[in-house]
This record gives structure tokens, C-alpha cells and sequence, in this order.
């Protein structure tokens, strides 16, 4: 009887993870970027009591044996970087990746974070810089008497200047690229760090070489669905009140099997 409870002990654990999950996927539905989450389970280990495959006589082999699970646990989560819809806002400074690449902004402790988030602002230093107030890498500086600016597919800032119809080049926005986007560390404000499971960032031209295109005036939405996340939601209760029932089952039966001892 013990066995069984922590087995369905297990299964509320996990599944009050999913729903952990499934909440902040639906928090961030409107999140600039966001990535949604997905919760990755695996079996505990078993209990052997008779070897599949042992002998169960001179002739013959059990054909399955007797294995006897003791629950499951949670092996970990994972960012699913599906490319979100863009959202067409028609402001200079709202750029997404269509496609393949991160942004890169330059952190306050001298570490180089990873964004979907195009959503840009100009300091009070004409610099470009994201909605905390931290650098795009390579830095870019608006001109103060700047009258139009255009950022072209592949990246480069150009800004018209008032009295001169020549546009004049500002830069290049850079985007990079990792084998396993999957493995980089979500730390907050939209940005991502570099791990060893990510592997090293590629540097490349948007649009170039498989990385996605730069688009100036959207910005990239959430790639979170409402309706899967509403029916992953649905599920996970329905799961996490079946474990539960089992629980309670488990102790009334257990107390009438106490008091008839008794």
C-alpha cells in the first residue's frame, strides 16, 4: 500500500510542474519574442521481481517477467523555438527576425545576452538600446538631426539627415545563431545566455547562410497558442485529479484495513 502512494506522489509532482508550465506560457502570451515551454518526463526506476526473459523451467522463459514501476520525475524543460507570427507596428526601431538569428545586447556585467525581442529605444546618447536600457551589439548611434531611418533586410542602418537627401550609413545589426537554441539559459527580461549545451554562438548577415531576415517596423509575437495551451491545461488537471484520487483511495482504504486489524 505504501508503494502506491508514493508512486501517485510522483505523479502530482509532475503534473503540478506541467501546470507550472502551462501557466507561464499563458502569462506570456502577449510577451514580445517568448518562447514557450514544455515539460520533459521519464519513468522512475523499476522494481524487478521476476526477470523478463528468466527461466520458469527447463523449457520455457517468462515472456514479459514482473516489473513493477515506482513513479515518474521530471527530466527537465524545454524552450520551443518555433518562429512566432510578427506583428506589423510601422515604428522605426521595432525590428524581428524572420526566421533563424538572436539579437545580441550588451549586459551590464559585461556579458553578451541573446534576444528575440526587437523592441528598441534610443538613449539619451543616441545609442539603440533595448527596454532596459542596454546596448545593441555591435553599438549603433543615431544622429541627433536624424530625419528618416531605414534598416534593411540584411541588417544595415541607414538615417537620412534633415537637409541632405543622402542617406548615411550607421551600421550593420549583427544576428547569431546555435546549434541547439534549446540549451540556452532563459534568465529574464527576454534575454538568453550562452551555455555548454547551446554550444558557441555563429555569427552570420540576416538573411544570409539559413539566418532568418531583419524586419524593420514589427516585431515578433509570442509563439504561445491559446487553444493548446488551454487543452494542455484541461489535461493536466484531469491527470493531477486522478493521482489525487488515487491518494485518497490508497489512505481510506488503508484505514479500514487499520481498524480491522485493530
Amino acid at each position: 500500500m505504501m508503494n502506491s502512494l508514493w508512486v501517485s506522489k510522483t505523479g502530482l509532482e509532475a503534473q503540478d510542474l506541467a501546470l507550472t508550465t502551462v501557466s507561464n506560457n499563458l502569462a506570456n502570451v502577449s510577451t514580445t519574442g517568448f518562447k514557450k515551454d514544455r515539460p520533459v518526463f521519464e519513468d522512475l526506476i523499476y522494481q524487478i521481481q521476476r526477470q523478463p526473459g528468466a527461466n520458469s523451467s527447463a523449457d520455457s522463459r517468462l515472456p514479459s517477467g514482473l516489473q513493477l514501476g515506482t513513479g515518474v520525475r521530471t527530466a527537465g524543460t524545454q524552450k520551443v523555438f518555433t518562429t512566432g507570427s510578427l506583428n506589423i507596428t510601422d515604428q522605426p526601431l521595432d525590428v524581428a527576425v524572420n526566421g533563424r538569428g538572436f539579437f545580441q545586447i550588451q549586459m551590464p556585467d559585461g556579458n553578451i545576452g541573446y534576444t528575440r525581442d526587437g523592441t528598441f529605444h534610443i538613449s539619451n546618447e543616441g545609442v539603440v538600446v533595448n527596454v532596459n536600457g542596454y546596448p545593441l551589439e555591435p553599438q549603433i548611434t543615431i544622429p541627433e538631426l536624424t530625419n528618416q531611418l531605414t534598416i534593411s533586410e540584411d541588417g544595415i542602418v541607414q538615417a537620412t539627415m534633415f537637409g541632405d537627401p543622402n542617406p548615411q550609413q550607421l551600421g550593420q545589426i549583427e544576428t547569431v545563431d546555435y546549434i541547439n537554441p534549446a540549451g540556452l539559459q532563459a534568465v529574464g527580461g527576454n534575454i538568453f545566455y550562452e551555455t555548454a549545451a547551446s554550444g558557441a554562438p555563429q555569427a552570420g548577415v540576416p538573411g544570409e547562410d539559413g539566418f532568418g531576415q531583419v524586419i524593420q517596423g514589427a516585431l515578433e509575437n509570442s509563439n504561445v497558442e491559446v487553444v493548446e495551451e488551454l487543452v494542455k491545461m484541461i489535461t493536466v488537471q484531469r491527470a493531477y485529479e486522478m493521482n489525487s484520487k488515487v491518494r485518497s483511495e490508497e489512505r481510506r482504504v488503508g484505514k479500514e484495513c487499520r481498524s480491522r486489524w485493530s
